[in-house]
């Protein structure tokens, strides 16, 4: 979550950073990516308000990958709407009729972002946090659907990793997007020193950090799939190159 607001005297703004450390979200998003089906023409979500004493204003919208704000081809609706305490509501992604105009070949990323505006508060010198989540939407032509049985193999387990000196690059054969958070040398083992989460664009390439010598001969990485739990990829290597070890074999 970004703190996006805030309006305080001079000398309670100097401790907005601790403060923030603990600020928690009134309005709460029920997931933490989407999904768009293109055989859909909208996707619903649940948002919330956790606060039990104050109604709160929920906005939000759509940023193509340059985070700049877009009505199209996707649109978020409604943009603004009142949230009472302890209520919960919908917002809607609604597509338009340029959406067959992304590439129907691969997934298109965009990001959904989710504001809360607290009520104005009536006591003076108050400081007022407004925060925002912002997730990944990803629109998937139906031409590359994943059906209920092919969570069975995850595509993930495509992903293949080619070690060129003490680099691993990320090699992604598959039309999806894949978030890899975390990488480690043994399936039980630590996440290793320096990682920094990675997205693979579909058909892409990109070099892991830290280095090989640091992930092993047997990399472990781990992704978020569609559902946002966190799955792991335990790879084989033979020389150079490296393969997912299908789920089934793990046993």
């Amino acid at each position: 979550m970004t703190i996006v607001r805030s309006s305080a005297i001079a000398a309670a703004a100097l401790l907005l950073t601790g403060l923030t450390e603990t600020a928690t979200a009134a309005v709460s998003l029920d997931r933490t990516r989407v999904i768009f089906d293109g055989a859909v023409k909208s996707v619903s979500l649940r948002i919330s308000n956790e606060n039990k004493t104050l109604p709160y204003l929920a906005q939000g919208w759509i940023e193509d990958p340059q985070g700049k704000k877009i009505t199209d081809p996707l649109v978020l609706l409604p943009p603004v709407q009142r949230i009472e305490p302890g209520e919960q509501s919908q917002l809607k992604v609604q597509s338009t009729g340029s959406i067959h105009r992304l590439p129907q070949d691969r997934e298109s990323l965009f990001y959904f972002n989710l504001r809360e505006i607290p009520p104005k508060s009536s006591k003076p010198n108050t400081l007022q946090l407004a925060l925002q989540t912002r997730i990944k939407l990803f629109y998937r032509p139906e031409a590359i659907e994943v059906k209920r049985a092919d969570y069975a193999t995850p595509f993930q387990e495509k992903v293949t990793l080619t070690r060129s000196g003490d680099k691993y690059r990320v090699n992604n054969p598959t039309p999806y997007y894949i978030s890899l958070v975390n990488a480690s040398s043994t399936l039980a083992g630590k996440a290793a020193a320096g990682f920094k989460p990675v997205m693979v664009e579909p058909k892409g390439q990109l070099d892991l950090i830290p280095s090989a010598s640091a992930l092993g001969s047997a990399p472990v990485l781990t992704y978020v799939n569609d559902f946002g739990g966190r799955a792991k990829l335990v790879f084989s290597c033979g020389g150079s190159e490296c393969k997912a070890v299908p789920q089934e074999k793990k046993k």
